[in-house]
């Protein structure tokens, strides 16, 4: 690859950044809102639009609980990030599995934070924007290692796609 090719594609997620848990609208977002909102958050890391019937299918799927008043909350926000960033490299049935071990093991907030400062931190070496990994986090579970793993492989995907 040219390395102004190379430097393109680090150029476009230079700055990336997820709204951390706190962040996420807290009154609700309706379908559509959602869609949106989630695309132009992914927008540095890929060009698919994040569509309703995307979401729809992850409440079909037991991705999601069902929207209250046909609004999205905070936690399925952050969920659908989760499963919008990964589902290239997962299937929905893993990402439904590693979602319930989620539940399991770590609050909403906490693991979503984790997951956002993971996959930043991930994301930075996979396109050569630092030149190693950090250690996010003091724990190190079994539960850590196999998002760790997903999230590389996730960012892979999309650095191969860019």
């Amino acid at each position: 690859m040219k390395q102004e090719v190379i430097d393109q594609v680090r150029q476009s997620i230079t700055g990336f950044r997820f709204p951390r848990y706190d962040a996420i609208p807290a009154d609700g977002l309706y379908l559509e809102q959602t869609a949106k909102y989630i695309t132009d958050i992914l927008a540095p890391l890929s060009d698919d639009e994040i569509t309703g019937s995307m979401i729809s299918n992850s409440v079909k799927r037991g991705l999601l609980s069902n929207p209250v008043r046909k609004q999205y909350n905070r936690e399925q926000i952050a969920y659908l990030l989760f499963a919008m960033c990964v589902k290239k490299a997962l299937s929905m049935d893993n990402i439904k599995l590693m979602m319930s071990i989620q539940k399991q093991t770590y609050p909403p907030e906490r693991a979503y934070n984790y997951f956002c400062n993971e996959f930043e931190n991930i994301l930075e070496y996979v396109f050569g924007l630092k030149s190693s990994v950090e250690i996010v986090g003091t724990e190190h579970t079994y539960e850590k290692i196999m998002l760790r793993n997903a999230i590389i492989t996730a960012a892979h995907k999309i650095y191969l796609d860019k």
